[in-house]
Protein backbone atom coordinates (compact mmCIF):
# COMPACT_ATOMS: atom_id res chain seq x y z
CA UNK A 1 0.00 0.00 0.00
CA UNK A 2 1.24 3.36 -0.81
CA UNK A 3 1.84 6.05 1.61
CA UNK A 4 -0.60 8.57 1.68
CA UNK A 5 -1.09 11.55 -0.19
CA UNK A 6 -2.04 15.22 0.20
CA UNK A 7 -5.24 13.84 -2.12
CA UNK A 8 -6.12 11.30 0.64
CA UNK A 9 -6.09 13.76 3.27
CA UNK A 10 -7.96 16.79 1.43
CA UNK A 11 -9.66 14.05 -1.37
CA UNK A 12 -11.76 17.26 -3.07
CA UNK A 13 -8.31 18.16 -4.53
CA UNK A 14 -8.24 14.33 -6.08
CA UNK A 15 -10.15 15.58 -9.71
CA UNK A 16 -7.96 18.82 -10.75
CA UNK A 17 -4.63 17.79 -8.81
CA UNK A 18 -4.03 14.36 -9.03
CA UNK A 19 -1.01 12.78 -10.79
CA UNK A 20 -1.47 10.40 -13.30
CA UNK A 21 -0.20 7.31 -11.34
CA UNK A 22 -2.32 8.38 -8.53
CA UNK A 23 -5.43 8.20 -10.90
CA UNK A 24 -4.22 5.00 -11.90
CA UNK A 25 -4.35 3.82 -8.78
CA UNK A 26 -7.38 4.96 -7.20
CA UNK A 27 -9.06 3.25 -10.47
CA UNK A 28 -7.55 -0.04 -9.79
CA UNK A 29 -9.01 0.35 -5.96
CA UNK A 30 -12.06 1.24 -6.63
CA UNK A 31 -12.29 -2.11 -8.92
CA UNK A 32 -11.22 -4.03 -6.86
CA UNK A 33 -13.55 -3.03 -4.07
CA UNK A 34 -16.17 -3.74 -6.82
CA UNK A 35 -14.94 -7.35 -7.45
CA UNK A 36 -14.63 -7.96 -3.75
CA UNK A 37 -18.05 -6.53 -2.72
CA UNK A 38 -20.35 -7.15 -5.71
CA UNK A 39 -23.39 -5.94 -4.20
CA UNK A 40 -21.94 -2.57 -3.10
CA UNK A 41 -22.42 0.53 -5.33
CA UNK A 42 -20.34 3.24 -6.11
CA UNK A 43 -21.19 5.97 -8.08
CA UNK A 44 -19.14 7.82 -10.94
CA UNK A 45 -16.14 9.93 -9.99
CA UNK A 46 -15.75 8.49 -6.08
CA UNK A 47 -12.83 8.92 -4.36
CA UNK A 48 -11.81 6.02 -1.66
CA UNK A 49 -8.66 6.42 0.21
CA UNK A 50 -6.72 3.25 0.11
CA UNK A 51 -5.69 4.59 3.73
CA UNK A 52 -9.45 4.82 5.31
CA UNK A 53 -11.26 1.63 7.01
CA UNK A 54 -13.88 0.93 4.89
CA UNK A 55 -15.66 -2.58 5.70
CA UNK A 56 -19.50 -2.35 6.12
CA UNK A 57 -21.78 -5.34 5.44
CA UNK A 58 -23.94 -2.73 3.21
CA UNK A 59 -22.33 -0.29 1.11
CA UNK A 60 -23.67 2.54 -0.95
CA UNK A 61 -21.89 5.82 -2.21
CA UNK A 62 -23.48 8.40 -4.79
CA UNK A 63 -21.39 10.49 -7.40
CA UNK A 64 -19.26 12.58 -6.95
CA UNK A 65 -18.46 11.81 -2.96
CA UNK A 66 -15.42 10.86 -0.75
CA UNK A 67 -13.79 9.27 1.86
CA UNK A 68 -10.50 10.12 2.94
CA UNK A 69 -7.96 8.92 4.64
CA UNK A 70 -7.91 7.58 8.78
CA UNK A 71 -11.92 6.84 8.08
CA UNK A 72 -13.54 3.89 9.86
CA UNK A 73 -16.68 2.77 8.00
CA UNK A 74 -18.64 -0.27 9.31
CA UNK A 75 -22.37 -1.45 9.15
CA UNK A 76 -24.91 -0.31 6.84
CA UNK A 77 -23.56 2.64 5.24
CA UNK A 78 -25.75 4.79 2.68
CA UNK A 79 -23.71 8.17 1.38
CA UNK A 80 -25.42 9.79 -1.27
CA UNK A 81 -24.28 12.12 -4.43
CA UNK A 82 -21.58 15.12 -3.43
CA UNK A 83 -20.82 13.77 0.22
CA UNK A 84 -17.70 14.20 1.77
CA UNK A 85 -16.46 12.41 4.86
CA UNK A 86 -13.23 13.60 5.96
CA UNK A 87 -10.14 12.24 7.80
CA UNK A 88 -10.29 10.10 10.88
CA UNK A 89 -14.24 10.47 10.98
CA UNK A 90 -15.92 7.29 12.30
CA UNK A 91 -19.10 5.96 10.38
CA UNK A 92 -20.61 3.08 11.79
CA UNK A 93 -24.25 0.78 12.24
CA UNK A 94 -26.92 1.73 10.60
CA UNK A 95 -26.50 5.39 8.68
CA UNK A 96 -27.78 6.93 5.59
CA UNK A 97 -26.39 10.13 4.20
CA UNK A 98 -28.33 12.53 2.04
CA UNK A 99 -27.46 14.19 -0.93
CA UNK A 100 -24.38 16.94 -0.28
CA UNK A 101 -23.90 16.08 3.49
CA UNK A 102 -20.42 17.44 4.51
CA UNK A 103 -18.68 15.74 7.62
CA UNK A 104 -15.87 17.06 8.98
CA UNK A 105 -12.77 15.40 10.70
CA UNK A 106 -12.36 13.53 13.53
CA UNK A 107 -16.55 13.26 13.93
CA UNK A 108 -18.40 9.79 14.74
CA UNK A 109 -21.69 9.05 13.45
CA UNK A 110 -22.76 6.09 15.23
CA UNK A 111 -25.71 4.40 13.99
CA UNK A 112 -25.74 1.35 17.13
CA UNK A 113 -25.84 1.49 21.11
CA UNK A 114 -24.55 -0.91 23.57
CA UNK A 115 -26.88 -1.97 26.94
CA UNK A 116 -25.86 -1.64 29.77
CA UNK A 117 -27.45 -2.53 32.24
CA UNK A 118 -26.14 -3.46 35.95
CA UNK A 119 -24.83 -7.06 36.67
CA UNK A 120 -23.35 -8.04 32.81
CA UNK A 121 -20.44 -6.80 31.95
CA UNK A 122 -20.91 -4.59 28.69
CA UNK A 123 -19.22 -6.47 26.22
CA UNK A 124 -21.36 -9.18 26.82
CA UNK A 125 -24.99 -7.46 26.41
CA UNK A 126 -26.97 -7.01 23.25
CA UNK A 127 -26.09 -4.21 20.43
CA UNK A 128 -28.98 -2.59 19.46
CA UNK A 129 -29.42 -0.10 16.35
CA UNK A 130 -32.45 2.40 15.76
CA UNK A 131 -29.93 4.20 13.13
CA UNK A 132 -29.00 7.48 11.86
CA UNK A 133 -30.70 9.43 9.23
CA UNK A 134 -29.29 12.37 7.66
CA UNK A 135 -30.89 14.52 5.10
CA UNK A 136 -29.22 16.83 2.53
CA UNK A 137 -27.07 19.92 2.39
CA UNK A 138 -26.17 19.05 6.15
CA UNK A 139 -22.72 20.61 7.18
CA UNK A 140 -21.40 18.88 10.33
CA UNK A 141 -18.30 20.12 11.87
CA UNK A 142 -15.29 18.58 13.05
CA UNK A 143 -15.69 16.63 16.42
CA UNK A 144 -19.28 16.57 16.27
CA UNK A 145 -21.15 13.15 17.92
CA UNK A 146 -24.38 11.99 16.41
CA UNK A 147 -26.21 9.07 18.35
CA UNK A 148 -28.21 6.31 17.21
CA UNK A 149 -31.84 6.93 16.58
CA UNK A 150 -31.10 10.67 15.76
CA UNK A 151 -32.73 11.98 12.61
CA UNK A 152 -31.86 15.40 10.97
CA UNK A 153 -33.64 17.42 8.79
CA UNK A 154 -32.39 18.91 5.40
CA UNK A 155 -30.15 22.11 5.49
CA UNK A 156 -29.08 21.44 9.00
CA UNK A 157 -25.73 22.57 10.65
CA UNK A 158 -24.20 20.65 13.62
CA UNK A 159 -21.35 22.98 15.08
CA UNK A 160 -18.19 21.67 15.76
CA UNK A 161 -17.93 19.60 18.89
CA UNK A 162 -21.83 19.04 19.17
CA UNK A 163 -22.89 15.83 21.14
CA UNK A 164 -26.50 15.00 18.92
CA UNK A 165 -28.59 13.31 21.41
CA UNK A 166 -32.04 14.13 19.58
CA UNK A 167 -33.33 14.72 15.95
CA UNK A 168 -32.79 17.97 14.62
CA UNK A 169 -35.23 20.00 12.73
CA UNK A 170 -34.82 20.73 9.13
CA UNK A 171 -32.69 24.46 8.73
CA UNK A 172 -31.81 24.16 12.47
CA UNK A 173 -28.10 25.08 13.79
CA UNK A 174 -27.24 22.92 16.48
CA UNK A 175 -24.72 23.10 18.84
CA UNK A 176 -23.17 22.23 22.84
CA UNK A 177 -23.30 18.81 24.59
CA UNK A 178 -26.44 18.19 24.44
CA UNK A 179 -26.70 20.00 20.96
CA UNK A 180 -29.83 22.51 20.98
CA UNK A 181 -31.09 25.25 18.52
CA UNK A 182 -28.36 28.05 18.38
CA UNK A 183 -30.66 29.75 14.85
CA UNK A 184 -31.98 29.19 12.57
CA UNK A 185 -29.92 29.01 8.59
CA UNK A 186 -33.04 27.90 6.88
CA UNK A 187 -36.27 29.27 9.39
CA UNK A 188 -39.33 26.90 9.98
CA UNK A 189 -42.38 27.63 7.84
CA UNK A 190 -44.89 29.97 9.87
CA UNK A 191 -48.24 27.99 10.33
CA UNK A 192 -50.33 25.15 11.80
CA UNK A 193 -48.54 21.77 12.34
CA UNK A 194 -49.22 19.63 9.46
CA UNK A 195 -49.69 17.29 11.72
CA UNK A 196 -53.31 17.94 12.38
CA UNK A 197 -54.26 17.04 8.57
CA UNK A 198 -53.51 14.07 8.85
CA UNK A 199 -54.67 13.52 12.04
CA UNK A 200 -58.33 14.76 10.61
CA UNK A 201 -57.88 12.38 7.79
CA UNK A 202 -57.26 9.63 9.64
CA UNK A 203 -59.98 9.88 12.15
CA UNK A 204 -62.73 10.91 9.00
CA UNK A 205 -61.57 7.07 7.70
CA UNK A 206 -62.14 5.50 10.71
CA UNK A 207 -65.63 7.15 11.07
CA UNK A 208 -66.55 6.49 7.47
CA UNK A 209 -65.29 2.76 7.71
CA UNK A 210 -66.67 1.43 11.10
CA UNK A 211 -69.68 0.41 9.59
CA UNK A 212 -67.80 -1.74 7.40
CA UNK A 213 -65.08 -2.73 10.53
CA UNK A 214 -67.99 -4.30 12.05
CA UNK A 215 -70.20 -5.83 9.49
CA UNK A 216 -66.76 -7.89 8.51
CA UNK A 217 -66.26 -9.18 12.43
CA UNK A 218 -70.36 -9.28 13.35
CA UNK A 219 -72.15 -12.73 14.34
CA UNK A 220 -75.61 -13.03 15.49
CA UNK A 221 -76.30 -11.74 18.51
CA UNK A 222 -72.32 -10.54 19.09
CA UNK A 223 -68.83 -9.85 17.47
CA UNK A 224 -65.63 -11.72 16.54
CA UNK A 225 -62.09 -10.11 17.15
CA UNK A 226 -61.01 -10.51 13.25
CA UNK A 227 -63.09 -12.45 10.57
CA UNK A 228 -60.88 -15.88 11.17
CA UNK A 229 -61.79 -15.96 15.12
CA UNK A 230 -65.27 -17.00 16.93
CA UNK A 231 -67.70 -14.91 18.78
CA UNK A 232 -66.33 -13.36 22.22
CA UNK A 233 -66.85 -11.22 24.82
CA UNK A 234 -64.40 -9.13 24.60
CA UNK A 235 -65.31 -8.71 20.77
CA UNK A 236 -68.83 -7.07 21.71
CA UNK A 237 -67.14 -5.65 24.42
CA UNK A 238 -64.48 -3.90 21.71
CA UNK A 239 -67.42 -3.21 19.35
CA UNK A 240 -69.21 -1.12 21.88
CA UNK A 241 -66.31 0.69 22.50
CA UNK A 242 -65.32 1.60 18.81
CA UNK A 243 -68.92 2.90 18.22
CA UNK A 244 -69.04 4.74 21.06
CA UNK A 245 -65.50 6.27 19.98
CA UNK A 246 -67.04 7.14 16.60
CA UNK A 247 -70.25 7.51 16.65
CA UNK A 248 -71.87 7.98 19.62
CA UNK A 249 -74.33 4.83 19.53
CA UNK A 250 -74.13 1.25 19.86
CA UNK A 251 -72.67 -0.71 17.69
CA UNK A 252 -75.48 -1.98 14.86
CA UNK A 253 -77.41 -5.25 15.26
CA UNK A 254 -79.37 -4.17 18.43
CA UNK A 255 -80.45 -1.34 20.63
CA UNK A 256 -78.45 -0.35 24.22
CA UNK A 257 -80.86 -2.07 26.29
CA UNK A 258 -80.29 -5.23 23.83
CA UNK A 259 -76.34 -4.71 24.35
CA UNK A 260 -76.82 -4.34 28.14
CA UNK A 261 -78.57 -7.60 28.55
CA UNK A 262 -76.22 -9.65 26.42
CA UNK A 263 -73.24 -8.33 28.05
CA UNK A 264 -74.66 -8.43 31.65
CA UNK A 265 -75.52 -12.18 31.27
CA UNK A 266 -72.23 -13.23 31.24
CA UNK A 267 -71.88 -12.20 34.69
CA UNK A 268 -71.73 -14.82 37.40
CA UNK A 269 -74.21 -14.04 40.37
CA UNK A 270 -71.58 -15.16 43.02
CA UNK A 271 -68.70 -14.11 42.22
CA UNK A 272 -69.76 -11.16 39.88
CA UNK A 273 -66.46 -12.25 37.52
CA UNK A 274 -67.49 -12.91 33.51
CA UNK A 275 -65.99 -16.10 33.85
CA UNK A 276 -66.45 -19.37 36.11
CA UNK A 277 -63.08 -18.70 37.80
CA UNK A 278 -63.55 -18.11 41.56
CA UNK A 279 -61.38 -14.73 41.50
CA UNK A 280 -59.80 -12.39 39.35
CA UNK A 281 -56.65 -12.72 41.37
CA UNK A 282 -56.67 -16.15 39.36
CA UNK A 283 -57.78 -15.85 36.20
CA UNK A 284 -56.38 -13.25 33.59
CA UNK A 285 -59.26 -12.93 31.38
CA UNK A 286 -61.53 -12.56 33.90
CA UNK A 287 -59.44 -9.94 35.44
CA UNK A 288 -59.73 -8.21 31.87
CA UNK A 289 -63.94 -8.88 31.95
CA UNK A 290 -63.87 -6.54 34.90
CA UNK A 291 -62.64 -4.03 32.26
CA UNK A 292 -63.88 -4.51 29.20
CA UNK A 293 -67.15 -5.53 29.90
CA UNK A 294 -67.73 -2.89 32.81
CA UNK A 295 -66.22 -0.31 30.50
CA UNK A 296 -69.02 -1.54 27.78
CA UNK A 297 -71.82 -1.59 30.10
CA UNK A 298 -71.08 1.82 31.25
CA UNK A 299 -70.93 3.16 27.70
CA UNK A 300 -74.45 1.88 27.03
CA UNK A 301 -75.51 3.19 30.10
CA UNK A 302 -75.52 -0.04 32.04
CA UNK A 303 -73.70 -1.42 34.99
CA UNK A 304 -72.83 -4.99 36.55
CA UNK A 305 -76.16 -6.17 37.66
CA UNK A 306 -74.31 -8.30 40.66
CA UNK A 307 -71.43 -7.30 42.98
CA UNK A 308 -68.23 -8.28 42.39
CA UNK A 309 -66.94 -10.75 45.67
CA UNK A 310 -63.08 -9.33 45.45
CA UNK A 311 -64.00 -6.67 46.73
CA UNK A 312 -67.33 -6.58 48.73
CA UNK A 313 -66.04 -10.00 50.81
CA UNK A 314 -62.55 -9.48 50.88
CA UNK A 315 -60.68 -7.16 53.56
CA UNK A 316 -57.68 -4.48 54.12
CA UNK A 317 -55.39 -7.16 55.14
CA UNK A 318 -56.48 -9.95 52.46
CA UNK A 319 -55.61 -7.49 49.47
CA UNK A 320 -52.17 -6.56 51.05
CA UNK A 321 -51.37 -10.44 51.45
CA UNK A 322 -52.70 -10.74 47.82
CA UNK A 323 -50.65 -7.59 46.32
CA UNK A 324 -47.43 -9.29 48.28
CA UNK A 325 -47.87 -12.13 46.80
CA UNK A 326 -48.09 -10.91 43.14
CA UNK A 327 -45.03 -11.99 40.83
CA UNK A 328 -43.65 -8.63 40.91
CA UNK A 329 -40.05 -10.10 40.46
CA UNK A 330 -40.57 -11.97 37.75
CA UNK A 331 -43.60 -11.07 35.90
CA UNK A 332 -44.60 -7.58 36.77
CA UNK A 333 -47.20 -7.68 33.80
CA UNK A 334 -49.00 -10.16 35.37
CA UNK A 335 -48.88 -8.16 38.62
CA UNK A 336 -49.69 -5.17 37.14
CA UNK A 337 -52.76 -6.85 35.48
CA UNK A 338 -54.67 -7.88 38.23
CA UNK A 339 -53.89 -4.76 40.27
CA UNK A 340 -55.33 -2.92 37.15
CA UNK A 341 -58.53 -5.71 37.78
CA UNK A 342 -58.73 -5.11 41.13
CA UNK A 343 -58.49 -0.76 41.01
CA UNK A 344 -61.36 -1.05 38.23
CA UNK A 345 -63.80 -3.46 40.30
CA UNK A 346 -63.27 -1.02 43.49
CA UNK A 347 -64.29 1.27 40.81
CA UNK A 348 -67.43 -0.47 40.22
CA UNK A 349 -68.19 -0.98 42.96
CA UNK A 350 -68.05 2.33 44.17
CA UNK A 351 -70.09 3.14 41.36
CA UNK A 352 -72.85 0.21 42.53
CA UNK A 353 -72.80 1.91 46.00
CA UNK A 354 -71.80 -1.74 47.42
CA UNK A 355 -70.25 -1.36 50.67
CA UNK A 356 -66.71 -1.09 50.73
CA UNK A 357 -64.65 -3.29 53.50
CA UNK A 358 -63.13 -0.84 55.57
CA UNK A 359 -59.69 0.20 54.75
CA UNK A 360 -59.83 -1.79 51.07
CA UNK A 361 -58.97 1.81 49.34
CA UNK A 362 -56.32 2.95 51.67
CA UNK A 363 -54.74 -0.77 51.63
CA UNK A 364 -54.29 -0.58 48.16
CA UNK A 365 -53.49 2.86 47.22
CA UNK A 366 -51.06 2.93 50.00
CA UNK A 367 -48.78 -0.22 49.52
CA UNK A 368 -48.59 1.22 45.81
CA UNK A 369 -47.39 4.66 47.00
CA UNK A 370 -44.85 2.72 49.07
CA UNK A 371 -43.98 -0.04 46.90
CA UNK A 372 -43.10 2.20 44.39
CA UNK A 373 -39.28 1.79 43.18
CA UNK A 374 -37.73 5.01 43.66
CA UNK A 375 -35.03 4.06 40.48
CA UNK A 376 -37.70 3.52 38.33
CA UNK A 377 -40.89 5.31 39.46
CA UNK A 378 -42.47 1.46 38.73
CA UNK A 379 -43.38 -1.35 40.81
CA UNK A 380 -41.54 -4.71 40.38
CA UNK A 381 -38.03 -5.66 38.68
CA UNK A 382 -36.33 -5.66 34.72
CA UNK A 383 -35.90 -8.85 33.00
CA UNK A 384 -32.86 -10.62 32.04
CA UNK A 385 -30.52 -8.57 30.54
CA UNK A 386 -32.15 -5.56 31.45
CA UNK A 387 -35.46 -6.02 29.28
CA UNK A 388 -37.75 -3.51 30.61
CA UNK A 389 -41.05 -4.31 28.52
CA UNK A 390 -42.92 -6.58 31.19
CA UNK A 391 -41.72 -3.87 33.78
CA UNK A 392 -43.43 -1.16 31.86
CA UNK A 393 -46.52 -2.84 30.77
CA UNK A 394 -47.03 -3.80 34.37
CA UNK A 395 -46.65 -0.19 35.37
CA UNK A 396 -48.94 1.04 32.87
CA UNK A 397 -51.71 -1.82 33.71
CA UNK A 398 -51.42 -1.04 37.61
CA UNK A 399 -51.20 2.57 36.86
CA UNK A 400 -54.13 2.71 34.38
CA UNK A 401 -56.60 1.08 36.98
CA UNK A 402 -55.83 2.71 40.02
CA UNK A 403 -54.02 6.06 40.36
CA UNK A 404 -55.22 7.12 36.54
CA UNK A 405 -58.83 6.08 37.34
CA UNK A 406 -59.35 8.69 40.18
CA UNK A 407 -57.12 11.17 39.49
CA UNK A 408 -53.94 10.34 41.51
CA UNK A 409 -50.30 11.78 41.11
CA UNK A 410 -47.58 9.41 40.18
CA UNK A 411 -44.98 8.96 43.15
CA UNK A 412 -41.79 8.94 40.89
CA UNK A 413 -42.69 10.99 37.41
CA UNK A 414 -38.95 11.34 36.43
CA UNK A 415 -38.32 8.25 37.03
CA UNK A 416 -40.98 7.09 35.32
CA UNK A 417 -40.09 8.83 32.43
CA UNK A 418 -36.20 7.87 32.35
CA UNK A 419 -37.73 4.35 32.28
CA UNK A 420 -39.72 4.09 29.63
CA UNK A 421 -37.92 6.37 27.09
CA UNK A 422 -35.11 3.62 28.26
CA UNK A 423 -37.44 1.05 27.41
CA UNK A 424 -38.88 2.62 23.68
CA UNK A 425 -34.91 2.40 22.65
CA UNK A 426 -35.27 -1.34 22.53
CA UNK A 427 -35.24 -2.46 19.39
CA UNK A 428 -35.99 -6.34 20.78
CA UNK A 429 -40.14 -4.89 21.33
CA UNK A 430 -39.84 -1.34 19.60
CA UNK A 431 -38.12 -1.89 16.08
CA UNK A 432 -41.00 -0.33 13.64
CA UNK A 433 -41.75 -3.94 12.19
CA UNK A 434 -41.83 -5.26 15.99
CA UNK A 435 -44.35 -3.11 17.03
CA UNK A 436 -47.61 -3.98 18.95
CA UNK A 437 -50.32 -2.41 20.46
CA UNK A 438 -49.44 -3.16 23.86
CA UNK A 439 -45.91 -1.94 23.83
CA UNK A 440 -46.79 0.89 22.54
CA UNK A 441 -49.50 1.83 24.54
CA UNK A 442 -47.92 0.77 27.74
CA UNK A 443 -44.99 3.84 26.29
CA UNK A 444 -48.09 6.62 25.50
CA UNK A 445 -50.21 6.38 28.60
CA UNK A 446 -47.58 6.69 31.30
CA UNK A 447 -45.53 9.61 29.73
CA UNK A 448 -49.31 11.74 28.92
CA UNK A 449 -49.60 10.30 32.28
CA UNK A 450 -46.17 12.34 33.87
CA UNK A 451 -46.37 14.54 31.04
CA UNK A 452 -47.13 17.63 33.67
CA UNK A 453 -43.33 17.80 34.64
CA UNK A 454 -42.40 18.95 31.45
CA UNK A 455 -38.80 16.34 32.12
CA UNK A 456 -37.47 15.62 29.24
CA UNK A 457 -40.46 17.01 26.89
CA UNK A 458 -38.31 17.31 23.69
CA UNK A 459 -37.48 13.40 23.54
CA UNK A 460 -40.82 12.92 24.88
CA UNK A 461 -42.12 15.04 21.95
CA UNK A 462 -39.87 13.63 19.87
CA UNK A 463 -40.66 9.82 20.31
CA UNK A 464 -44.34 10.49 20.52
CA UNK A 465 -44.04 12.38 16.87
CA UNK A 466 -42.12 9.32 15.43
CA UNK A 467 -44.70 6.92 16.73
CA UNK A 468 -47.83 8.85 15.44
CA UNK A 469 -46.30 8.90 11.88
CA UNK A 470 -46.30 4.74 11.98
CA UNK A 471 -49.56 4.65 13.82
CA UNK A 472 -51.46 6.33 10.99
CA UNK A 473 -50.10 4.14 8.20
CA UNK A 474 -51.46 1.16 10.01
CA UNK A 475 -55.24 1.17 9.25
CA UNK A 476 -56.22 -1.24 6.40
CA UNK A 477 -59.79 -0.62 3.98
CA UNK A 478 -62.59 -1.52 5.44
CA UNK A 479 -61.14 -3.76 8.39
CA UNK A 480 -59.13 -1.41 10.79
CA UNK A 481 -55.82 -2.16 12.53
CA UNK A 482 -54.21 -4.86 13.25
CA UNK A 483 -52.99 -5.35 16.88
CA UNK A 484 -49.28 -6.11 15.24
CA UNK A 485 -49.30 -2.71 13.45
CA UNK A 486 -47.35 -4.16 10.36
CA UNK A 487 -48.39 -7.93 10.52
CA UNK A 488 -51.19 -10.03 10.56
CA UNK A 489 -55.09 -8.90 10.08
CA UNK A 490 -56.53 -6.57 11.32
CA UNK A 491 -59.36 -6.99 14.64
CA UNK A 492 -61.55 -4.50 16.67
CA UNK A 493 -58.75 -5.21 19.83
CA UNK A 494 -56.08 -3.55 17.58
CA UNK A 495 -58.14 -1.02 16.44
CA UNK A 496 -59.86 -0.16 19.61
CA UNK A 497 -56.13 0.19 21.07
CA UNK A 498 -54.82 1.90 18.14
CA UNK A 499 -57.16 4.58 18.01
CA UNK A 500 -56.81 5.33 21.55
CA UNK A 501 -53.00 5.46 21.34
CA UNK A 502 -53.38 7.87 18.43
CA UNK A 503 -54.50 9.82 20.35
CA UNK A 504 -52.40 9.64 23.17
CA UNK A 505 -49.52 10.60 20.93
CA UNK A 506 -51.41 13.47 19.37
CA UNK A 507 -52.10 14.82 22.66
CA UNK A 508 -48.30 14.52 23.67
CA UNK A 509 -47.79 16.68 20.31
CA UNK A 510 -50.79 19.22 21.34
CA UNK A 511 -53.24 18.04 18.61
CA UNK A 512 -55.44 15.89 19.74
CA UNK A 513 -58.42 17.86 19.19
CA UNK A 514 -57.79 17.08 15.13
CA UNK A 515 -58.93 13.60 15.70
CA UNK A 516 -62.37 14.88 17.04
CA UNK A 517 -62.80 11.90 18.94
CA UNK A 518 -61.61 11.45 22.91
CA UNK A 519 -61.12 7.94 24.34
CA UNK A 520 -64.20 7.13 26.72
CA UNK A 521 -63.93 3.68 27.72
CA UNK A 522 -61.04 1.37 28.83
CA UNK A 523 -58.51 3.77 27.70
CA UNK A 524 -60.43 7.00 28.59
CA UNK A 525 -57.28 9.87 29.84
CA UNK A 526 -60.14 11.43 32.94
CA UNK A 527 -60.33 9.66 35.66
CA UNK A 528 -63.63 8.10 35.77
CA UNK A 529 -66.65 9.49 37.11
CA UNK A 530 -67.79 8.57 40.56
Amino acid sequence: MSTPSARDFSPWTFATEAPPEERRRARAYLAALAVAHPDWRIGDDVFLSEHAGIDPEAFAIGDRSYVATGAYLTGTVRIGADCSINPYTVVRGDVQLGDAVRVGAHSSIIGFNHSFEPGTEVFRQPLTSRGVRIGSDVWIGSHVVVLDGVTVGDHAVLAAGAVVTKDVAAGAIVGGNPARVLRWRVPPERGGDPRRDALARFADRARDELPAVLAGVAVDGGFRDRSDATSTLRGLCDAVELSALLHDAPPPGDDRAGWIDRIAVHQRPTTGLTTDAATLWDDPDASYGVLSAGYALDLLGGRFPHALADVVDADAAGLIARLDALPWGTDPWRAGHHVDAIGTALHWSDRRQDAIPPGFAEALFGWLSLRADPGTGMWGHPGVDGDLRLLVNGFYRAARGTLAQIGLDVSHPEAVIDTVLRHARDDRWMRPDRRDACTVLDIAHPLWLTRATGYRRDEVRTLAAELLRHALTGWHADAGISFRLDAGEPGLQGTEMWLAIIWYLADLLECSDALGYRPRGVHRPEPAPR
